[in-house]
């Protein structure tokens, strides 16, 4: 099969930081299904691995968003039959979507919505487990809690996270929704998914909320360059607020902060759960899945920002270019040829 990936770890501008290859064609296990990729996304983990794990011998292919359509299963596998249309994010210690083919654990793949094309649904899949996780499995901001309502705090609004996130926020959850942006354009892109306000990053947090009548932030999902936020988040969060990062903060964080208000910190990665097969796996199936639903009811629309052709290493390259930038509005998708 034909795929793209890398040799050693370069800048993104350099023709050989991703390359086209051909390998063999990957062989399913028990559990997996062997996928047809039809479509996929970056992510900016794609660009972290890529700078930060070369492979010891051989191309590393990477890739964690993809849409595709069953080929084979293994034989534990259930609930999916030879022609499905499929949409998942895969599993960090294994090869990636950046191929014709892929082999995916069934458990932590579901059913693509039906009213999106390919590249729509491809730009979904990493980020709305991720969204999910950060606020019902590390927020909670479904369960009860000591404060009498809720006030979700998203920093980095109109990236690939914030832009599900928010809108999960707003269909589900009963919390006032603060996001933050600094161009009028990514201002009006978090507006438009459902925000309740709207505040700048590059301006001091604390006074624009209280410009919008917000003493206290209850629950916090820092999205980006948590360093940065996290002093200034301790000042203005409530008492038993919850704080989640998805990051890694370049500097040290000093959580003795947390202490006085029992701030609670919260870690999400969403490959956890693939990474050490845990008990409760199949979770990822089970919201992938329920997220398709809420997409063909209309409660969610793709957060699809620009599509880049076909995969290729030139393209690719491109892409991760854009994605390094942190200037992209939702998500950056491309197409698979047979």
């Amino acid at each position: 099969m034909r795929a793209v990936g890398y040799k050693e770890s370069l800048p993104a501008e350099d023709p050989n930081s991703l390359q086209d290859i051909t390998v063999d064609d990957p062989v399913p296990g028990a559990n997996d299904l062997l996928i047809k990729v039809k479509a996929i996304a970056v992510n900016p983990v794609d660009t972290k691995i890529r700078m930060r794990m070369a492979p010891e011998s051989g191309h590393k292919i990477i890739g964690w968003d993809a849409v595709g359509e069953v080929v084979s299963s293994g034989d534990k596998v259930t609930g999916f039959k030879t022609g499905d249309r499929v949409w998942y994010a895969g599993d960090l210690t294994r090869p990636g979507c950046n191929a014709q083919l892929q082999t995916v654990d069934y458990r932590i793949v579901g059913k693509a919505p039906a009213n999106l094309d390919d590249t729509q649904a491809a730009a979904l899949p990493l980020t709305s487990i991720t969204a999910w996780e950060v606020l019902f499995d590390r927020l909670q901001v479904d369960k009860p809690s000591p404060h009498n309502k809720r006030t979700l705090l998203v920093i980095g609004g109109a990236g690939g996270v914030g832009s599900i996130l928010i809108q999960l926020a707003a269909q589900l959850a009963d919390a006032t929704v603060i996001a933050t942006a600094s161009r009028a354009e990514s201002q009006q892109w978090i507006k438009a998914l459902g925000a309740d306000h709207v505040i700048n990053h590059y301006d001091d947090l604390a006074e624009q909320l209280e410009a919008i009548g917000i003493s206290a932030v209850t629950d916090v999902a820092c999205l980006t360059h948590s360093e940065q936020y996290f002093a200034q988040c301790m000042k203005f969060m409530a008492p038993q607020g919850r704080f989640c990062l998805i990051d890694d903060p370049a500097e040290s964080i000093d959580i003795t902060l947390m202490k006085q208000k029992s701030i609670s910190l919260h870690w999400e990665f969403m490959f956890t759960r693939s990474m050490f097969t845990t008990t409760d796996m199949i979770k990822q199936q089970e919201l992938l899945n329920y997220i398709a639903g809420m997409v063909e009811k209309g409660q969610i629309r793709s957060t699809l920002g620009a599509t880049f052709g076909e995969m290729n290493a030139d393209n690719l390259r491109k892409a991760h270019e854009a994605m390094e930038s942190q200037k992209t509005i939702g998500k950056i998708a491309l197409t698979v040829a047979e």
